[in-house]
């Protein structure tokens, strides 16, 4: 568990939520629990298979489409999640929201509809709008911090506005719901029934909580009869985001083919980066054990997180299903998020995304990344606490 409990700095790396938190907050040197990396190294073994590469020293031109790549995926989702994949499926890209922009324009029009649930991951709003589509947002219910669909109401909402898409994010960020058989295969009725076309981001699919069993959109392929794609990487479990890479799983020979055409013809993005490659493979062939302990100690961060914030029965919080994403309500608190904020980050020196950022429905909350060792969650939940009991006796 070293790999877990030993604080690193991050400092010098040009890290997004390091180097560059003033981009986002106005000032420098803030502790950050702000975008959706962590502060672990990648795992040991797959530090040796990069550091083998480099002795050797070859990076040139690499090919993604061989079984070797393929079959490392299939044997995570196989393992993982009981789920078949056919090995023609898999399709490499150079991230989920590249993947989604292309999906959108192969499965759409301009100007066609794009349904998602919200409060949804921020990226999706400037996708969906960069590329000339209008976003349906359908608001997940909130019942006392735990998340659900009004299916009825969706089936409306699915009548009335025609979505040529539905974008669905599972498990969910920011709530960390896990959707369950019931919801998935009701959704798949609907999207049926409307002729609704599926694009499934499951890039939280490794981190859940103990006995939360992710369902890959896949897993339900007989029952669906509209196009679909599922879109996930190893990026996001094992903390290698800038080494690049993602894949797309595309059970239609036809989409498969046109993603393709686009991905080498039209953007000339044929080739791999070699490193993404070999952690990928490396990473599902050989770190569930790795992943074993992130998931406990992201477990064990929840709890003392939910411990400390229990402090205030003004708080509200309750530990997700799933993901490293902590999901605040402090709509009791009696002043104002912009209050919050100047204290947290110009006193407090600390960067806690404000709810706002994935929707109006987060106005109210904090999104808490728990990614990182132990007492840096101690030390930022901590920082909070300190800024709410300031503004308290202003």
């Amino acid at each position: 568990m070293s790999n877990f409990r030993k604080t690193r700095s991050r400092y010098g790396t040009y890290s997004t939520q390091w180097d560059y938190v003033q981009d986002r907050f106005g000032e420098k040197e803030l502790l950050p629990f702000s975008i959706s990396d962590t502060d672990f190294m990648i795992p040991e073994g797959t530090i040796n298979v990069l550091a083998e590469s480099v002795k050797r020293g070859f990076f040139g031109y690499t090919r993604w489409n061989h079984l070797d790549y393929k079959k490392s995926i299939q044997r995570w989702f196989q393992q993982e999640f009981t789920c078949g994949l056919e090995a023609e499926w898999v399709v490499y890209s150079p991230s989920v929201i590249y993947s989604l922009s292309v999906c959108m324009q192969l499965l759409s029009q301009a100007g066609e509809k794009i349904m998602t649930f919200t409060p949804c991951y921020d990226a999706f709003f400037n996708c969906i709008s960069e590329n000339q589509r209008e976003l349906i947002a359908f608001s997940l219910t909130n019942h006392e911090e735990r998340f659900s669909i009004d299916f009825a109401a969706l089936e409306k909402v699915f009548a009335t506005e025609r979505p040529a898409i539905f974008l669905l994010c599972n498990p969910h960020n920011p709530t960390g719901r896990v959707f369950s058989e019931e919801e998935l295969t009701s959704l798949i009725q609907l999207c049926n029934q409307y002729q609704v076309a599926i694009i499934s981001d499951e890039i939280h699919m490794d981190v859940r909580r103990p006995g939360k069993k992710h369902l890959p959109i896949l897993t339900f392929i007989d029952q669906i009869d509209v196009p679909v794609v599922l879109l996930s990487s190893a990026s996001k479990t094992f903390n290698s985001p800038g080494l690049g890479g993602s894949y797309a799983l595309f059970p239609e020979v036809a989409l498969r083919e046109k993603f393709l055409r686009v991905l080498k013809g039209r953007d000339g993005l044929s080739s791999i980066p070699y490193p993404a490659l070999l952690a990928t493979m490396d990473c599902y062939n050989n770190q569930k054990k790795w992943v074993e302990e992130l998931n406990q100690t992201i477990d064990e961060n929840l709890l003392e997180l939910k411990k400390i914030l229990a402090e205030d029965p003004r708080i509200h919080f309750e530990i997700p299903e799933a993901t490293y994403l902590g999901w605040i309500d402090i709509k009791e608190l009696p002043f104002s998020m912009d209050d919050l904020q100047t204290v947290l980050v110009k006193q407090e020196k600390v960067a806690i995304m404000k709810g706002e950022t994935y929707g109006p429905e987060g106005k109210d909350y904090l999104r808490f990344n728990l990614g990182a060792p132990r007492e840096k969650i101690v030390d930022g939940a901590n920082r909070l606490m300190r800024a709410i009991s300031y503004l308290d006796k202003k």
